[in-house]
C-alpha cells in the first residue's frame, strides 16, 4: 500500500494505452513517452506495458505503508525519508527499496515528465483492457481522474515467494540516461497538405514555434508564423480521423499538435503529421520551448521507427544490478581468477 500525502501538479495512471476502439471515439490515451515507460517497468522488474505513474513538472510526495520496491525513470531532484527523519537520495533511472513509513518525495522534474513503477504493478481495474486514466471520459486509473492527496494505492502481488511485491526487493540500475533529441521533429507532409499554401508550407518547415501555455495530454497549441490555408479550400473539412502526432491548423493559423488523450476526429486541416519515432519527444514538451520540423519520407519515417525501437531494446538490455551499478551476473559468470601466485614462494 502507498499513500499519496502531497500532489499539487497533474499526476496519473498510464500504460501502453487504449488500442482497438477509436471506432467508438475512445481515444487511444497511454503514457506520452512510452519508451520512458518501458525502462520505468524494467527497472521495476515488471511487463513493459504495466501501468506507472506519469508525473508533470512536480512530482507527488508519498508513504509506503507497506515495503516496496519503486523505479524512477526521469531527471528527478528526489529523496527518501525515513520515519528518524533522516533523508537520502533517490537516484534517477534506478529502482529502490523503500521500507514501511518511508517517505518518497519525488521533487521536480527537469524534462517534464517522469514515470514511478512499482514492483508488481499498481492494482488497478482494466477499462477497455487498459488501465490508463483518460480525465475527460472518467476512464482507468483511479475513478478516471488525476492523483490527489490522501488516496491510497494498492500494490499487486508479483508472484514471488512471500507473497507482497514488497518482498521480493531488487536493485536495478541503467548505467546510462537516455538522451533527449533536440534537432528539429520530423514530420510527413498531411492529408490536407493542399489547402495550405506554399508559403505556409516553407514558413512551417523554415521557422521556429513556440509551445504555449495551452498545452495539455490532449495537444500542444504552437504560436509563431502564422500558416494561411489556400483561399481555393478554407480552413475547415467535413471531420475525418485523427492521431497523435497529427497536427492541425484551424483558422487563427496557429497549429496544435495531438498527443495520447487526444479526440478521435477533427475538422481542421492537418497540415503534417509527426513520425512515431519522435512522438515521445512531444511529451517534454514545456511552454516556452522552441520546435522546429523537417520532412521525411515514409521510408525515412519506418527506418527511424525501427532504429528507434533497437535503440530502445540495447537501452533495456544494459540495465544492470546494484546500486552502484555493477552487473553482478556478469561479475560471477566471468572467469576472474587468470592463474594463483603463492607470495611465500615468489622470489
Amino acid at each position: 500500500m502507498i499513500e499519496i500525502l502531497e500532489c499539487t501538479m497533474p499526476a496519473s495512471f498510464q500504460d501502453a494505452g487504449r488500442p482497438g476502439y477509436r471506432h467508438l471515439g475512445v481515444p487511444l490515451s497511454g503514457a506520452l513517452d512510452p519508451e520512458w515507460l518501458v525502462i520505468a517497468n524494467a527497472l521495476a522488474g515488471n511487463p513493459a506495458g504495466t501501468a506507472a505513474l506519469e508525473m508533470h513538472l512536480l512530482g507527488p510526495k508519498l508513504r509506503a505503508k507497506t515495503p516496496v520496491t519503486i523505479a524512477l525513470a526521469g531527471e528527478f531532484s528526489a529523496r527518501i525519508e525515513d520515519a528518524a527523519g533522516q533523508s537520502r537520495a533517490a537516484g534517477n533511472w534506478c529502482s529502490h527499496a523503500l521500507a514501511a513509513d518511508e517517505i518518497l518525495v519525488t521533487g521536480s522534474l527537469r524534462n517534464g515528465i517522469g514515470y514511478l513503477a512499482v514492483h508488481g504493478g499498481f492494482e488497478l481495474p482494466a477499462v477497455l483492457g487498459s488501465r490508463s486514466t483518460y480525465a475527460r471520459a472518467g476512464l482507468g486509473g483511479i475513478d478516471g481522474r488525476a492523483l490527489k492527496a490522501g488516496d491510497r494505492l494498492k500494490v499487486m502481488r508479483s508472484g514471488i515467494p512471500g507473497d507482497g511485491a514488497g518482498d521480493a526487493a531488487i536493485s536495478l540500475r541503467l548505467p546510462q540516461a537516455p538522451r533527449l533529441s533536440d534537432g528539429p521533429l520530423r514530420v510527413i507532409a498531411g492529408p490536407q497538405r493542399e489547402y495550405f499554401t506554399d508559403a505556409a508550407w516553407q514558413r512551417f518547415m523554415a521557422e521556429e514555434f513556440t509551445v504555449s501555455r495551452e498545452t495539455d495530454r490532449m495537444g500542444l497549441r504552437l504560436d509563431g508564423p502564422r500558416l494561411d490555408h489556400d483561399p481555393a479550400h478554407g480552413a475547415d473539412i467535413v471531420s475525418d480521423a485523427v492521431t497523435p502526432g497529427a497536427i492541425q491548423v484551424p483558422g487563427d493559423g496557429r497549429p496544435i499538435i495531438l498527443l495520447a488523450d487526444c479526440q478521435t476526429v477533427g475538422g481542421y486541416p492537418k497540415i503534417a503529421t509527426v513520425i512515431g519515432a519522435d512522438l515521445p519527444r512531444l511529451g517534454h514538451a514545456l511552454p516556452g520551448q522552441t520546435l522546429r520540423f523537417i520532412e521525411v519520407s515514409i521510408e525515412q519515417a519506418l527506418a527511424a521507427r525501427r532504429q528507434a525501437a533497437a535503440e530502445l531494446a540495447k537501452c533495456v538490455d544494459s540495465i544492470v544490478s546494484g546500486g552502484a551499478g555493477f552487473n553482478l551476473d556478469a561479475l560471477y559468470a566471468a572467469n576472474l581468477i587468470d592463474g594463483v601466485i603463492d607470495a611465500q614462494q615468489a622470489n
